[in-house]
């Protein structure tokens, strides 16, 4: 049986979207892009009015869900499918996009740099319960105006893994969009087979910039799938009640589902989220505080219930160091995340409020995803019944060690971490030179870059990317793009 945890019922559930509804309808959303709402206006919206904000009816809401695919699929560089969202698997994405990274040999943290990202991209690359990668965080060596795109860049020429990224403005979709294409080879292609998800954040408290807006609106006309991302805050921009920040959520979700759909019905859309408690003592946003991990379940339970793929994140920690805070908080949202079945989980690899990446705690984060998987594939008999003759065998030999029961299934049944986990006894502990879980991980990040097999991208599609990132790079004033050691 596999073990499921809900938050909500059925009623409370319902109740918080037809609230929510009723807040599309009665206060509205600011649209702060003029083709945004002049195309809620023609499909029915009020716009105007004293407060200038844009009322969407529940007919357009209806409408928008009806359109939006319960499923859909994600394809690496190579067009193998990776992802398919229909909700029987959970898969695992670091966070994103950290303004910092912890130095692995300092241990303080720092901008970041192309040469960091190369080892992120390939670390990635060797982590299979890793299912994407993401533009995790921001390289400093790069001109502002084209960050975006050189993470997205950097991405698909290392790691043949699909991406999920994002735009801070609305000038740079287009050089990503081409970045995509330069690997899918046509717009047809890159429908047929999606690449990459986008994130598109509305602005709590029931906001859309324009940046957002456009962004959302560029994802749709192109096919591109898109997780619709909140940020509410409990306590200070939503409700303090876990109830409450949901009805926002929800209300800022379906807002961003009926933009989305309007624009290119059948666009794929994650019901995602960035949910947090705000620590008035600290006025910090904690996201491995329990209340956060608890309002991101319930935005799950609420997508399943409109027939929506879920994206959260959760499972990442605001501890500064991988110390045992940063264990803790991963551990507990991670295992949360698998139990609550969301289809994509943004979490792993960040520290302190998304601020900061650890490629360190990225590798350790992975075998917390495979207990968290192996948590929620659950219990079932496997030739158990009935037990006599595997007991009178026990008895006989004194173990199990080499039973046909045990060899049949072990693999099944018992997953064995990597050399990040300590399971030695301690005599062969101290033997093997007494190693922490920093001294640990520290060496997976070395083995795996050392190990890193190139990707098998085309040269043709690495070319292209090459040529559209360097004219993009010559347009803000630089020569030449960082080094890069593919």
């Amino acid at each position: 049986m596999q073990p499921k945890l809900r938050f909500l019922d059925v009623e409370l559930a319902d109740r918080i979207v037809d609230e929510a509804r009723t807040v599309l309808a009665e206060i509205g959303v600011e649209i702060q892009d003029d083709e945004a709402r002049s195309l809620l206006a023609d499909h029915g919206a009020s716009v105007g009015g004293a407060d200038g904000r844009v009322k969407i009816t529940p007919e357009m809401v209806d409408h928008a869900l009806q359109t939006a695919p319960s499923s859909f699929e994600l394809f690496d560089v190579l067009g193998r499918r990776t992802h398919d969202f229909s909700g029987a698997d959970v898969h695992f994405t670091p966070a994103s996009s950290a303004i910092l990274i912890l130095d692995g040999v300092t241990g303080k943290a720092r901008p970041p740099v192309t040469a960091d990202y190369l080892t992120y991209a390939k670390v990635v690359a060797g982590l299979p319960g890793i299912h994407a990668q993401s533009t995790a965080f921001i390289p400093a060596d790069v001109d502002q105006k084209i960050s975006d795109a050189y993470r997205l860049f950097l991405s698909l020429s290392i790691c043949e893994k699909p991406v999920v990224t994002g735009l801070f403005s609305a000038e740079g979709f287009t050089l990503m969009r081409d970045l995509l294409l330069a690997v899918r080879g046509s717009e047809q292609g890159l429908i047929e087979k999606p690449l990459a998800i986008f994130t598109c954040c509305p602005t709590s408290p029931l906001k859309w910039t324009h940046d957002g807006a456009a962004n959302l609106m560029d994802c749709a006309r192109a096919a591109i799938p898109v997780e619709i991302v909140p940020v509410p805050l409990s306590g200070f921009m939503a409700p303090v009640t876990m109830v409450g920040t949901l009805v926002q959520h929800t209300a800022e979700v379906l807002s961003g589902v009926v933009l989305g759909q309007l624009v290119r019905p059948g666009t794929p859309m994650l019901f995602g989220g960035c949910p947090a408690i705000f620590d008035l003592r600290y006025e910090s946003a904690p996201m491995g505080a329990v209340e956060s991990m608890m309002i991101a379940c319930g935005t799950a339970e609420i997508g399943r219930r409109l027939g929506l793929p879920t994206q959260g994140y959760i499972g990442l920690s605001d501890a500064k160091a991988l110390d045992s805070q940063a264990g803790l908080e991963t551990s507990m949202g991670t295992t949360l995340a698998a139990l609550s079945a969301f289809d994509n989980v943004s979490g792993p690899g960040m520290l302190d409020f998304i601020n900061c990446h650890s490629t360190a705690k990225l590798v350790v984060d992975h075998e917390i995803c495979a207990m968290a998987a192996r948590l929620r594939r659950g219990m079932e008999p496997r030739d158990d019944f009935p037990p006599l003759e595997l007991f009178r065998e026990l008895l006989a030999e004194g173990h199990l060690l080499i039973a046909d029961h045990t060899r049949s299934h072990l693999r099944q049944e018992i997953d064995f971490p990597g050399p990040v986990i300590d399971r030695a006894g301690r005599p062969r502990w101290v033997e093997e030179g007494s190693s922490t879980l920093a001294d640990r991980a520290a060496a997976e990040v070395d083995r795996l870059v050392a190990e890193y097999t190139p990707s098998r991208l085309s040269d043709n599609a690495q070319c292209d990317l090459v040529d559209r990132m360097t004219i993009a790079a010559r347009k803000c004033g630089m020569d030449t793009l960082p080094d890069r050691d593919m």
